[in-house]
Parts: structure tokens; sequence; C-alpha cells
């Protein structure tokens, strides 16, 4: 029973984990979209204040042993392929 119960509490915060990417992902992509261009100063602003909080999340996680440290960075570096892929569209319009 007690083993379900952590295996649930992981898999509850991968999930919130992986909706916080997800929100920071859409949130660039309107931004890129409606306001500002990649370039623009406050574009990197919300970009590094974003990313830096997630990685104080997913550290977080990691350390209270809820995901493993490999699940950690690949959720970050997915999340920077699919901002990459953005910033490269943006770039060729």
């Amino acid at each position: 029973m007690l083993s379900d119960v952590a295996v649930d509490h992981r898999e509850k915060a991968y999930a919130l984990l992986k909706a916080d990417a997800d929100k920071i992902l859409r949130l660039i992509k309107v931004q890129m979209d409606n306001l500002t261009m990649p370039q623009c100063p406050l574009y990197e602003e919300v970009l590094d204040t974003q990313m830096f909080g997630l990685s104080r999340e997913i550290h977080f996680a990691v350390r209270l042993d809820l995901i493993s440290d490999e699940e950690g960075k690949q959720l970050l570096d997915n999340l920077e392929k699919q901002l990459n892929v953005l910033h490269e569209a943006a770039q060729k319009s």
C-alpha cells in the first residue's frame, strides 16, 4: 500500500512539472505570436524567469525523490528543444 502511494505521488509530481513546462511553452508561443519577438528583452526576461522557476521546481522534486534527476533533465531538455523550434520558426517568418 505504501509503495502505491509513493508511485502515485511520483506520477502526480511528474504530471505537474510536465504541465508547468507545457504552460511555459504556451506562454512563450503566445508572446511570440502576439506581443514581442525573440530579440526583445521582455521575451528574454519572461523566458529566463519561467525556465528558472521550472528548474527550481524540478530541483525540489528531485530532492524529495519524487522524480529522478534524469527525468528532470529530460523535462528541461524537451522544453528547450521545443522553444528552439519556436524561436527558429519566428526567425524565418
